[in-house]
């Protein structure tokens, strides 16, 4: 090719090309740097946070907690931010039918007590979405 044919030319103009000193090496923080910020940045300064025993976490106490979501929507139970009794059916319907997919997925992998569980409160759910849709 010619000089005139060339095309176009790229020059890396960022302040680290072509050997510019001025850039100190910048290294990633190592996973406890950013654990150690990540604590200091969430801690609360003067205030004590009191401390609150959860539950474990497991697929129980996930579909428990799903249960809990439905019913608030279907206006069973109240809500716990608000204290009232409000009623959503669709997202009551829409959390129905998440268990009912955790249901058709986790087939076979459950154990009885987690499959009977999940099966009753998707009865007792469906249930009570018929009598508050009517």
């Amino acid at each position: 090719m010619t000089e005139k044919n060339k095309g176009f030319t790229i020059k890396d103009r960022r302040a680290f090309a072509e050997g510019n000193q001025e850039i100190e090496d910048k290294k990633e923080p190592s996973s406890e740097q950013v654990k150690d910020r990540a604590q200091k940045e969430s801690a609360p300064e003067d205030k004590q946070e009191p401390e609150i025993n959860l539950p474990e976490i497991n697929f129980a106490t996930f579909i428990i907690s799903l249960n809990a979501s439905a019913l608030v929507h279907l206006g069973v139970i109240e809500d716990p931010a608000s204290g009232k009794k409000v009623k959503s059916l669709a997202i009551g319907k829409q959390t129905i039918d998440i268990l009912s997919m955790l249901d058709e997925k986790t087939s076979g992998n459950l154990t009885k007590e987690e499959e009977s569980m999940l099966k009753s409160i998707l009865y007792d759910l469906r249930i009570t979405y018929v009598k508050q849709k009517g």
